[in-house]
């Protein structure tokens, strides 16, 4: 079941995401958590700590988890 994470903003940074959603302590954790993880935004892999995120798109993380961008 995928997670919800609510954005205050229109667009969000995939960085900016991993730490919201709890997946990383700080934001200069997000290269490394990049390299070492694969990420999925949408379906396609993505190690871009700056791809931007908006509502509806899906970030999966295998053997973290599976989130879903929401808005207000």
């Amino acid at each position: 079941m995928a997670q919800s994470i609510k954005i205050e903003t229109e667009i969000i940074t995939l960085g900016q995401f991993l730490k919201l959603a709890e997946v990383i302590q700080s934001g200069g954790m997000a290269k490394w958590f990049l390299s070492e993880y694969e990420v999925y935004v949408n379906g396609e892999q993505d190690q871009r700590r700056g791809r931007k995120l908006a509502v509806g798109d899906t970030v999966e993380i295998p053997e973290v988890g599976t989130f879903v961008v929401t808005g207000e």
